[in-house]
């Protein structure tokens, strides 16, 4: 299991989407700057925080040209009742294989329950990485200002990557 390096293609994942249809990375984001962000489960608070500020800050976001999509190991049921508690604005992902998402990108697995521990990335318009958050726990994870501030950052130096 690796880490994700930065300038790095990021690796094709697909799981179900809620509300029907699939989340296929790093396709569904291109063309635009992309944030994935995988969350413990509809049970962490940490995570509900993260998702709702995400959701909240989406229409900064979509200005920058920011697309974010989330998703956990949960099941379809306890995560389109997390969509619909925390009025989530973006795709989000249920049912992800720990274990293959974590031999795919690096991620810390939590082991008895299993599930992923929060990671998040930031993908280029071209589905190259830019950047890479992996938390071991609860807390450590991307917000939505270091988000935005970076990607302001980035387009407009271009060789600061």
């Amino acid at each position: 299991m690796s880490r994700l390096d930065n300038g790095q293609p990021f690796p094709p994942l697909t799981v179900p989407a809620v509300g029907g249809g699939t989340i296929s990375l790093p396709g569904d984001l291109a063309g635009s700057y992309g944030v994935i962000l995988i969350y413990r489960g509809s049970w962490c608070p940490y995570c509900h925080a993260q998702l709702g500020s995400f959701s909240r800050a989406l229409d900064i976001l979509s200005k920058l040209n920011v697309k974010v999509v989330a998703l956990s190991v949960d099941d379809e049921d306890t995560a389109a009742e997390l969509v619909a508690k925390r009025k989530l604005n973006f795709p989000v992902g249920y049912g992800a294989d720990a274990d293959q998402i974590a031999a795919a990108i690096g991620a810390y697995v939590h082991d008895d329950p299993h599930y992923l521990q929060s990671t998040g990335v930031i993908l280029a318009p071209d589905g190259t990485v830019c950047l890479a958050v992996y938390s071991s726990g609860a807390i450590g994870r991307l917000v939505p200002d270091d988000v935005a501030g970076f990607v302001e950052y980035v387009s407009a130096h271009p060789d600061a990557q």
